[in-house]
């Protein structure tokens, strides 16, 4: 006869919980009806007239449209000037704002004479300073880029400088009655408690990034997605200019995928 004591003890058999586990695991592919059923709707509405080609172009004949622009190259062009516009400008924004958001959210003079004139920088519309960096730089790549840059560093430098500002006090506490150098206390705590806080403005940023960069392909580009869409529009091909949108929000899920795939091994400490 099994005793009290030994059905406690024995451990939990893992294929009572392996079923669970894979369920959580596996992806809902209910999240996919709503996205088909409007491409069917798309598709039914562009096949009875309903919605006019010159207006907007059946999913078909814009999967047409990326297939041919793909082969001749054009599309492949435009991608790679895109990202590596992208590129530069996330790096100089990230940079930027990754040492104002840690110099500010550290030291209480770099907080009092940094924090005020990027608040109120950033309530500028920076969308809006494209005809001032015309001005300044011309009609090559710089605005493009420095539009970018101020797009990232924003919403990053607040979230740095918030990630870091909220640290818990009693974990600072903790380490000066353990005897941590400032250094020590810098790169074991407080660094790593502000990381959740980073990330999160690390994939706002992202996002604005490439809002920035459609805007700023947009205007005098002679190159990228955003040239490609302009001139696809001069001949009303509402095929090539969904085709164009489309990659632009392929990448942006692409990049805010590899920010939370990123999140999810860096914060590997918080799964319970």
């Amino acid at each position: 006869m099994t005793s009290t004591v030994d059905v406690l003890a024995r451990p939990e058999a893992p294929a009572e919980r392996t079923p669970s586990r894979r369920r959580a695991r596996l992806p809902d592919l209910r999240r996919w009806i709503s996205p088909i059923a409007l491409i069917g709707l798309w598709q039914l509405a562009s096949g009875t007239g309903l919605l006019p080609p010159d207006k907007l172009s059946s999913p078909w004949t814009v999967l047409q449209a990326g297939v041919e622009t793909a082969r001749s190259g054009e599309l492949g062009d435009a991608f790679a000037v895109s990202v590596g516009r992208v590129g530069l400008g996330f790096a100089i924004g990230a940079s930027i704002a990754m040492l104002l958001g840690i110099v500010a959210g550290l030291s209480t003079w770099g907080n009092l004479l940094i924090d005020p004139p990027l608040q109120m920088l950033r309530t500028l519309p920076f969308l809006g300073l494209i005809p001032l960096f015309i001005l300044w730089f011309g009609i090559g790549e710089q605005p493009k880029i420095i539009l970018v840059a101020l797009g990232v560093a924003f919403p990053l430098y607040l979230n740095v400088h918030s990630g870091i500002r909220n640290v818990d006090d009693q974990l600072v506490e903790a380490t000066t009655a353990l005897g941590f150098t400032r250094w020590e206390r810098l790169w074991h705590v407080i660094l790593p408690a502000a990381v959740p806080q980073t990330l999160v403005g690390l994939r706002q940023s992202l996002g604005i990034a490439w809002l920035a960069l459609i805007v700023g392909e947009t205007v005098n580009a002679d190159a990228g997605l955003g040239y490609l869409i302009n001139n696809a529009r001069e001949f009303l091909r509402t095929d090539v200019i969904v085709v164009g949108l489309l990659v632009y929000a392929v990448l942006g899920l692409v990049t805010d995928a590899l920010v939370r795939l990123l999140e999810g091994r860096a914060l590997r400490w918080r799964r319970t």
